[in-house]
C-alpha cells in the first residue's frame, strides 16, 4: 500500500533526572529533505538522526525537534563549572572599597563568556546520550511511519475511486466514437445535397467518402484511448505495489492529462467534450494528491 508523506510522531524518556523529547513531523517534498534542531550540547548527534530519518524515509519534509528538560520542568542549560569557579576566584581578588561588602551576581556571570559551554563529557556520557537519541528516535520514526501508512490507506482509495471514474468516461468515449464518424457523414451528405439542388451541380460518391475519410482520420482517437486506459491501469497498479510510487504516479497523471487533452483537441462533438471535461477535472485530483504519496 502506498504512504503519505504527512505524519507526526513523537516519543519521551527520563534519564538520570533528564527528560528527553523527541518531535518528528513530515510534509511532502519532491525529494527527503531532513531538518533536525538540537540543544546546543547535543549537536553531535544530527548527522545520526539524519542517517536514521534516510533508513526509514524515501521522500518528504522532515523537522526534528530535541527539547531537554530537568522533571522539575525546568530546561537543562549546561554550565561549564570549572570557568564559574574561575570567573568567582578572579573576582574575589578585586579590592573594594573600605566597608563595602562584595556580592557575587551568579546570574549575571552565567552570561559571561565561556560559562555556558560544557565541559567535555566522558565517553562513557556521550555514548549513553546518543543512545538514549537513538532510542527515542527509532520510537518516533515508528509513530510517524504508522501515521503515514494510515494517511496513505485513505490515499490509496481516493486514488483508486478517481481512476475507476476516469475509466467510466473514458468508456463513454470510447463508445461514442463511431457513432461522431457516423453523423458527420450523415451532416456532410445533406449538406452538399442541399448545395447541389441549389447549385444544379452534382459531387462525386468518391469525393464524398474521400472527405469522409480525411475527417475520420483526423479525429480518430483509438490510440489516445487504448495510451490512456493502459496509464490509468498502470497507476491503479502502482498504488497497490506499496513501494515508493510517487514520482512515477506523478508522471503518469500528467501522461494522463496530456492524452485527454489530445482526445478533446481531435474529437469535435459534445458529448465526448463533456467526458473529457469531467476526465480533466478527476485527473486534476489525482495530480493534487499523488503530489503527497512517497
Amino acid at each position: 500500500m502506498i504512504h503519505s508523506m504527512t505524519g507526526y510522531g513523537a516519543a519521551q524518556r527520563t534519564e538520570d533526572g533528564v527528560v528527553y523529547s523527541l518531535e518528528l513531523r513530515s510534509l511532502n517534498n519532491r525529494y527527503l529533505k531532513t531538518s533536525v534542531k538540537l540543544p546546543e550540547h547535543l549537536q553531535h548527534a544530527e548527522s545520526m538522526i539524519e542517517r536514521l530519518v534516510k533508513e526509514r524515509l524515501q521522500r518528504g519534509s522532515v523537522t526534528c525537534v530535541l527539547r531537554v528538560r530537568s522533571e522539575q520542568g525546568a530546561e537543562v542549560i549546561p554550565i561549564n563549572v570549572s570557568v564559574l569557579q574561575q570567573y568567582a576566584d578572579q573576582l574575589c581578588t578585586v579590592r573594594v572599597s573600605e566597608g563595602v561588602a562584595p556580592v557575587l551576581d551568579l546570574g549575571a556571570l552565567v552570561d559571561l563568556p565561556g560559562v555556558r559551554e560544557p565541559a567535555e563529557d566522558s565517553e562513557d556520557v556521550h555514548a549513553h546520550r546518543l543512545k538514549v537519541i537513538e532510542q527515542l528516535t527509532g520510537e518516533a520514526l515508528d509513530v510517524l511511519v504508522r501515521m503515514r501508512s494510515e494517511e496513505g490507506k485513505a490515499l490509496y482509495v481516493d486514488l483508486v475511486d478517481g481512476c475507476a471514474a476516469i475509466s467510466r468516461e473514458l468508456e463513454s468515449v470510447e463508445k461514442r466514437a463511431p457513432a461522431v464518424i457516423g453523423e458527420y457523414h450523415e451532416r456532410l451528405k445533406q449538406r452538399v445535397s442541399r448545395l447541389m439542388s441549389e447549385g444544379g451541380f452534382e459531387l462525386a460518391e468518391e469525393g464524398l467518402m474521400r472527405e469522409i475519410a480525411i475527417y475520420a482520420e483526423r479525429c480518430d482517437i483509438s490510440e489516445e484511448v487504448t495510451r490512456l486506459s493502459s496509464h490509468l491501469d498502470q497507476f491503479s497498479e502502482l498504488c497497490a505495489k506499496g513501494e515508493q510510487v510517487g514520482r512515477k504516479l506523478d508522471f503518469l497523471a500528467q501522461e494522463l492529462l496530456r492524452e485527454a487533452n489530445t482526445i478533446a483537441s481531435k474529437s469535435n462533438d459534445i458529448q465526448v467534450a463533456r467526458s473529457v471535461v469531467e476526465m480533466k477535472s478527476r485527473i486534476d485530483r489525482l495530480k493534487e494528491q499523488v503530489q503527497n504519496v512517497e
